[in-house]
């Protein structure tokens, strides 16, 4: 049932929304970003505002809950169900979320609230002034609701499982360890979390593409084959079981595309939450930063990820295992240890990025401190459930939250974007 509507959802309605709302809303932005890549440069130095959490901060956070097991299991799983040219499709669908990830970011800045000397903000806030009145409280709730049980789904189960496939050591005692610390740091607060993102995820990036760069260059004589293969798997025809037709380049779009949205949450509506909490010299600016994580997410390290598993598949593996799989046999043990711990510090910033996510939208429901207790409990029992629970269940659950709240997002931008002459 769940995968028959994940595949009306993800296999067509999403690809489409938001291949057709990324170019529309890049005509209206006149492709700033593509024609002006050194004002949007210029942008990234100039945004900090003197105050409370910077705006590097704030993408930090962002970027935590992006980074990580998106660029290893969603990348691998896309490619392993979609073949070579689900990679293409994650392209194209960063290069349409552009677009529809800077207005998030945007939006999010300029309709958020402060709240105990923190910004607080998000797809939730926005959505509720777009349509205004009672829709708009109706649907900025319902928005809230979908991206707290997200933040402890995906953003929790989904990252704890990978981290526990990653390494050796009993899962109960993994989620265990993952879910008590995340538990601290979130009942922090922003500042907190904001600090613990800043020091975790520019140190892990950079030590993961040095490893992707250095098997890449090592191999550099195949990596033009591979890039025909993406292609051409991309647009391509096979049959399938019992003599009937098909569409690879189908197939390919879906986990293409929605292992994109995983990836580098551009429309589900989820980032802009930590982007809101920045002290930024404007929403335009900040908005630019947006525009750079979709850009750092999935062109850069989705794509050094998917050529790595393209230059080592495996038939018989997925998700974290093939990826592990293939930096073990391409780089050495040793690459395939440091990527293990890697996969499990990405899923605790993973965790404690979209734990704020959770609480910022339990705020905007009104929620008493009870309830941000009960929440912080569930963190721990999210993460323990994750240690146990079937990954085929796991990403059945995350690709439905994640396609409902993409859906509800990108059309109330459309409604916004509609109403103005430009939105820039």
């Amino acid at each position: 049932m769940m995968e028959s509507i994940n595949s009306i959802l993800s296999g067509f309605l999403l690809p489409l929304l938001l291949i057709i709302c990324g170019i529309w809303f890049g005509i209206k932005l006149r492709f700033f970003y593509i024609f002006h890549p050194l004002k949007l440069t210029k942008c990234l130095f100039e945004a900090s505002d003197e105050g409370g959490v910077s705006p590097f901060r704030a993408l930090s956070v962002a970027l935590a809950g992006t980074l990580g097991v998106g660029n290893m299991a969603g990348v691998t799983t896309a490619i392993v169900a979609g073949g070579a040219g689900a990679l293409f499709w994650m392209w194209i669908s960063a290069a349409c979320a552009m677009s529809i990830k800077y207005m998030e970011v945007k939006l999010a800045v300029e309709t958020r609230e402060k709240r105990s000397d923190e910004w607080h903000g998000g797809a939730m806030y926005y959505i509720k002034s777009i349509f205004g009145g009672k829709t708009g409280k109706t649907l900025g709730a319902f928005f809230a609701v979908m991206c707290a049980v997200n933040s402890l789904i995906t953003g929790n189960i989904v990252q704890v499982n990978s981290a526990c496939a990653a390494i050796d050591i009993k899962p109960v005692y993994t989620g265990f360890a993952i879910g008590f610390v995340a538990i601290w740091i979130a009942a922090g607060g922003g500042k907190r979390i904001s600090s613990a993102t800043a020091t975790i995820i520019p140190l892990l990036s950079a030590v993961y593409m040095i490893i992707c760069l250095a098997i890449i260059f090592n191999n550099i004589e195949r990596i033009p084959k591979i890039f025909q293969n993406i292609i051409s798997e991309a647009f391509s025809f096979r049959s399938v079981s019992g003599g009937l037709g098909g569409f690879t380049m189908v197939r390919a779009m879906r986990f293409g595309v929605t292992r994109g949205i995983f990836s580098n949450e551009a429309g589900c509506g989820t980032s802009p939450t930590a982007h809101a909490q920045a002290d930024t010299k404007s929403s335009h600016h900040q908005g630019c930063f947006g525009i750079f994580e979709v850009f750092a997410d999935t062109i850069v390290l989705c794509t050094m990820t998917g050529l790595v598993i393209l230059l080592c598949k495996n038939n018989y593996l997925d998700g974290i295992p093939l990826t592990l799989y293939a930096f073990r046999t391409l780089a050495g043990a040793w690459a395939e240890k440091i990527i293990s711990v890697s996969v499990v510090l990405f899923a605790f910033a993973t965790v404690i990025g979209q734990a704020s996510y959770g609480l910022v939208s339990l705020d905007f429901l009104g929620g008493k401190n009870k309830l941000r207790l009960c929440y912080l409990a569930f963190i721990p029992f999210c993460s323990l459930v994750g240690a146990m629970i079937n990954a085929d269940t796991m990403w059945q659950i995350a690709d439905l939250i994640v396609s409902v709240m993409t859906i509800v997002n990108v059309l109330s931008l459309s409604v916004y974007i509609k109403s103005k002459k430009t939105p820039l």
